[in-house]
């Protein structure tokens, strides 16, 4: 390969240079934070990565859902990152969906048609996973892009992606609101 052939090769975002985007979802699926990882997505990235994003523990989440959880719990509990020692359910579990009453933010009590109560996850913690799908899309035209043009248009993308799942969370509020106002008999006038 000529020096030129590899100057235009390290010019492009490509596999071998980078292994994946790594996102932080809310489990409105908003996005909160994204990074790119070069070679792997290790244990030592992902506590890095949380880090930055979570500096102190009073602005940290209660709950992480990730797809290492195992593992990043593993590293957590030997070295002392993000968790107490004391947290029991967690060390012994990791369960996203303990029905023992252990953690009422996880896990919700909800009744289907006939009035029947069944578990139910509070929110959705695949968020993260489904923006992945959504951006695997875009992945042929963002692997050919340079540097700086992969980040501008991810970062685009991300924004987009928030745009639209607040849009639908202002429609879904928009409905619940309107059955309320029906239920209660008021009506109100719009300019649609």
């Amino acid at each position: 390969m000529s020096s030129r052939e590899e100057k235009k090769k390290k010019d492009y975002f490509s596999p071998s240079r980078f292994y994946c985007v790594e996102t932080i979802c809310a489990p409105c699926g908003v996005v909160l934070a994204w990074a790119k990882f070069d070679k792997s997505e290790s244990v030592d990235q992902i506590f890095e990565f949380l880090e930055k994003v979570f500096p102190t523990e009073d602005v940290r989440p209660s709950y992480v859902c990730i797809d290492k959880a195992c593992v990043l719990l593993k590293s957590a509990a030997t070295n002392g990152k993000w968790m107490e020692v004391t947290d029991y359910i967690c060390h012994k579990w990791c369960n996203p969906a303990p029905l023992n009453g252990s953690a009422p933010n996880l896990v919700v009590v909800e009744h289907d048609v006939n009035g029947v109560p069944h578990y139910k996850c509070a929110f959705n913690t695949q968020a993260c996973e489904q923006l992945n799908a959504w951006i695997g899309g875009f992945q042929t035209m963002l692997n050919r892009m340079t540097l700086s043009n992969f980040n501008w248009t991810m970062h685009t993308l991300l924004f987009l992606h928030t745009q639209r799942v607040i849009k639908k969370q202002q429609m879904r509020e928009q409905v619940v609101e309107e059955d309320d106002n029906e239920e209660i008999g008021i009506d109100i006038e719009r300019d649609d």
